[in-house]
């Protein structure tokens, strides 16, 4: 079994995903998104924190750390990398320079924040240092509220842990797989949603957030390969994970991975 793309055929199988993500088949890409967090009783995202922004129009947006360490010339973070959406709903790649406790614009505003992670450092990183010093933070454009963090407790990971995606306009992907983590102490529901039209933000919303996967009672791993890729999330399509534990507090961690197709 194979499919036919530009005059060459692509066999379905483990072969055809690692050609996808060596860049070798044209018009398509793998996304590989993990998130955690920390989950209660009542639903929320899983990620640092606790929040995904999903606005309806882009918005301005800062980087600050709680180190004057993470700075240009610093031990801690130098750069960080920011990847999202744009208000056309495309993918857009910043890099900014810090400035310890003072913010710093991103220079295009953005409608969906999925991924950052610092990308330049004072220091070589071991076990015992990371690569930054204090809390990192993208926020709304002064001192706004909080979209993402990136603590430095238990160690400073230099990485956003968000279990969330969008799918931008122009493309399409369908699930590969997908695998949950929680405590084996607390039973925990795992909610899997779509929003497909998130760019119709008018009412009446064409872009209804769904419910697409759920695991009710979750102990311990559940773990997900599909024989086939499932669903079909045209963008701009919001997709990721929410949660919350029968009781008391309960850690999460989720992984999954997408195949995207240009249309």
């Amino acid at each position: 079994m194979g499919i036919y793309r530009n005059g060459s055929l692509y066999q379905i199988d483990r072969e055809f995903y690692q050609q996808v993500a060596e860049g070798l088949v044209d018009g398509h890409s793998l996304v590989h998104k993990f998130g955690a967090g920390t989950l209660t009783t009542s639903l929320a995202p899983i990620c640092l924190g606790g929040v995904y922004r999903t606005p309806t129009a882009a918005a301005a947006l800062e980087f600050v750390s709680s180190s004057a360490d993470d700075t240009a010339a610093g031990t801690g973070a130098r750069e960080v990398t920011v990847i999202g959406l744009d208000l056309s709903w495309n993918e857009v790649t910043q890099t900014v320079t810090t400035n310890g406790t003072t913010a710093v614009a991103l220079g295009t505003n953005l409608i969906r924040l999925y991924r950052w992670y610092v990308s330049s450092s004072g220091t070589y990183a071991t076990y015992t240092a990371g690569s930054h010093a204090g809390t990192l933070t993208v926020r709304a454009a002064g001192a706004g509220d909080t979209w993402s963090i990136i603590p430095i407790t238990p160690f400073p990971v230099s990485q956003s842990q968000i279990g969330a995606y969008t799918i931008q306009a122009g493309k399409t992907a369908y699930l590969l797989g997908k695998h949950i983590y929680t405590d084996s102490s607390k039973a925990t529901d795992i909610y899997m949603f779509q929003r497909c039209n998130a760019d119709d933000v008018t009412a009446p919303y064409g872009g209804a957030m769904r419910i697409f996967e759920r695991e009710v009672g979750v102990t311990g791993q559940v773990e997900v390969a599909t024989k086939s890729p499932r669903g079909t999330f045209v963008g701009p399509c919001d997709v990721g994970f929410m949660g919350k534990v029968e009781s008391s507090t309960a850690d999460v961690s989720v992984e999954f991975e997408l195949i995207v197709v240009d249309d």
